[in-house]
């Protein structure tokens, strides 16, 4: 027997080989209850910004709430692993958790004041920036708890339950907005919950010797602060520059991805919008949410079809051949589906845009893989996860700007759409010149991808 995990198939005994490491266990449930309240914390936000009833959300405030989930990712990222290896990455889950447990509890504080939504965001800011180092720590501390022979299994088991934990805690969050009367004392509630898993997170991580986790430095010396960070900084732009000179396929498929998380972004913002004015009314906000939580779960079980069917897909056609199919067919969906600007419809949409969106990532995780060299694979990652990430941040901008309160713009399906299929026009002509590597067949998509 097999057991489906992420992108890969894992025999059941490594499995249960892998849960018989106490070490193994023990990073595994910190890591649990740290995304299940991640999951929590990321429906708060939105709680308060979308479903507040004491103020009106604009297109603006969303963009600034995408901003202040994703720009850490962006900015500390890349200088996350500087300091990583530097701290123990025990203590880091252990004190970075109980830092946003009090974070969460002064943002609760901050919601139930009813301060400017300015200071309710630098206080949402801290939360997420410190989640940065909690995610880079889970990952770089793995390999200390799981024997070389595991690592791949484990790699695979690990964030996806991650990313399941976070989906139950925004699901788990969903549910309890609904119960609750709308105002700061639900959203109040929310944050206090959200802390109550980061403390929980942190106890966990207790239960793990200070030293187990790593970094093993051995007899060597750090390398001063500075000159790690310039060094770092370096080798983003010398990743760039191998890139660009020496790896086209992965370049025009990194170019490619990076246009259709631009548009999943701006069209993710209009669903937003639409939840908020136009699927409610005043006096029955929880209609919003509910549809909002269905369209979420849609996106998230496109997400997981996607893992199913790319393999199979890309059999019969490529890699590439399967990014210009997703990107085509978005491109005809986006406006069949989206300009009813119906529920329904829209949730429809929500899924296949969420299964064509996935299946273009992992085509382009592969594409990478396959057609950058081993040495500077690490650093086209960090400018991967760093277009990933900031597209999605530069699409609720452009959204804010094109956007009405209503969230019925035609403006933004249309463009969408135009964006999608100069997409599949432009990548499936670079594809003559890409070389074997974007037409390989895919038997198991890879397991590293960029966070978000």
């Amino acid at each position: 027997m097999v057991s489906i995990i992420g992108h890969v198939s894992i025999p059941q005994g490594r499995v249960k080989a892998l849960l018989r490491l106490s070490g193994f266990r023990r990073l595994l449930g910190t890591r649990l209850l740290s995304q299940l309240s991640d999951g929590i914390f990321q429906v708060s936000l939105a709680s308060y910004v979308v479903f507040s009833p004491e103020r009106q959300p604009t297109a603006g405030a969303i963009a600034s709430a995408f901003a202040v989930l994703l720009l850490p990712f962006c900015l500390c990222g890349p200088f996350a692993g500087v300091l990583l290896d530097r701290w123990r990455r025990r203590q880091i889950l252990l004190y970075g958790n109980l830092i946003r447990l009090l974070l969460c509890a002064g943002t609760a504080w901050l919601v139930m004041l009813q301060v400017p939504t300015p200071v309710f965001f630098a206080a949402a800011l801290l939360v997420t920036g410190v989640n940065r180092f909690i995610l880079a720590g889970l990952s770089a501390a793995l390999p200390q708890v799981v024997p070389e022979s595991l690592l791949v299994s484990a790699n695979a088991v690990a964030p996806t339950a991650g990313t399941i934990a976070t989906t139950v805690g925004g699901g788990s969050a969903f549910l309890v907005r609904l119960f609750l009367p709308a105002g700061p004392d639900a959203n109040s509630a929310l944050l206090v919950l959200a802390g109550l898993g980061y403390g929980s997170a942190s106890l966990a991580a207790r239960t793990m010797s200070r030293d187990l986790l790593g970094p093993n430095r051995g007899l060597q010396a750090p390398q001063p602060l500075l000159r790690v960070i310039a060094e770092t900084a370096e080798g983003l732009v010398d990743g760039v520059r191998r890139l660009v000179r020496d790896s086209r396929p992965a370049t025009y498929a990194l170019a490619a991805v990076t246009l259709l998380r631009f548009c999943y972004g701006m069209l993710l913002v209009l669903l937003l919008m639409l939840c908020r004015n136009s699927f409610t009314t005043p006096d029955n906000q929880s209609a919003g949410i509910r549809w909002l939580g269905l369209a979420l779960a849609a996106s998230a079980a496109g997400f997981f079809t996607a893992a199913v069917i790319t393999p199979w897909a890309t059999r019969r056609i490529g890699v590439g051949g399967w990014l210009v199919c997703c990107s085509a067919l978005a491109a005809v969906l986006t406006p069949a589906l989206g300009l009813f600007f119906a529920p329904l419809p829209i949730i429809t949409a929500a899924y296949l845009l969420g299964l064509f969106t996935q299946g273009a990532k992992i085509s382009t995780d592969t594409i990478v893989q396959t057609s950058v060299p081993d040495l500077y694979r690490g650093r086209v990652f960090s400018v991967y996860d760093l277009l990933f990430n900031g597209s999605l941040v530069a699409a609720a901008a452009v959204a804010a700007l094109l956007m009405p309160a209503s969230g019925r713009s035609v403006v933004v399906i249309v463009l969408s759409s135009l964006l999608y299929a100069i997409t599949a026009l432009a990548y499936g002509l670079t594809l003559r010149h890409s070389g074997p590597s974007a037409e390989l067949s895919c038997q198991a998509p890879p397991s590293p991808q960029p966070s978000g």
